[in-house]
């Protein structure tokens, strides 16, 4: 008889679900080997496990994609509990994530930004377990690619918020309030100099575009602008945070 999986196990398998492209959800995929080693269990489990997450989601079922027949109700129970509170499951699933591999529970600062504030070790440690989720889960749904340029250097890449962490505590890991852009464009993003409009395809600010511009910004900014977004296999962007974003960040 199988194994039965715990609620703490699909809790890291959640983790690992969100931490990986679909098209790396194979068994012999080194992530999933390692913790389906830790986990006591085989790779193959692992990756079944995941392909029942896959199952539930919607981006992947427009395009056509199917997940495995066999998922359980404890399945979709865990896949829901993070949809209706990302910001709760993402803590404790990095924790449980990090303490099966035996990880320091702090990411590294390289990698995170962390807004100023609260500066007791506890509320610190959640805002980095925080961001290192959602730039984990932005960055594997959009391939370590950006969605406008296309670049695949992760060290170039960034997690972009629709609307900003200190607008809405509620959508801070919520991967649909996300997109994979490079540095150049996430500053442009988050300070409303670029847009995407309800067909995602760029707006450009008048700002950039106003008198005599240098070639850099004519070529990156002003000829790209009506470049259509390059959408993620899954956790598609939100049409009502892309509508905030146009409203209430776009400097038109």
């Amino acid at each position: 008889m199988a194994k039965r999986w715990t609620e703490h196990e699909l809790l890291i398998a959640m983790n690992v679900y969100c931490r990986l492209p679909f098209g790396k959800l194979d068994q012999r995929t080194p992530l999933i080997v390692r913790v389906a080693e830790k986990m006591g269990r085989t790779p193959s489990s692992l990756s079944m496990k995941l392909c029942n997450f896959a199952s539930f989601d919607p981006a992947l079922q427009a395009r056509g994609v199917k997940g495995l027949p066999g998922a359980s109700r404890a399945d979709r129970a865990m896949w829901d509990a993070f949809h209706e509170n990302w910001n709760e499951m993402s803590n404790k699933s990095e924790i449980a994530f990090d303490q099966l591999m035996e990880k320091d529970a702090s990411p590294s600062d390289k990698q995170i930004s962390v807004p100023t504030g609260d500066s007791e070790t506890t509320a610190t440690l959640k805002v980095r377990r925080h961001q290192q989720f959602f730039r984990n889960t932005v960055l594997a749904s959009y391939e370590q690619r950006c969605a406008l340029s296309l670049i695949a250097v992760p060290a170039l890449l960034n997690a972009s918020h629709i609307i900003p962490w200190s607008v809405s505590e509620q959508r801070r890991t919520d991967p649909t309030n996300g997109i994979c852009l490079n540095a150049l464009y996430d500053r442009a993003f988050d300070r409303g100099l670029i847009t995407f409009d309800t067909d995602l395809r760029l707006i450009i600010s008048r700002l950039l575009k106003a008198g005599e511009i240098p070639e850099f910004q004519r070529v990156n900014f002003k000829a790209i602008e009506g470049t259509a977004l390059h959408l993620p296999h899954r956790f598609a962007p939100d049409p009502k945070a892309l509508e905030h974003h146009r409203e209430h960040i776009f400097s038109d």
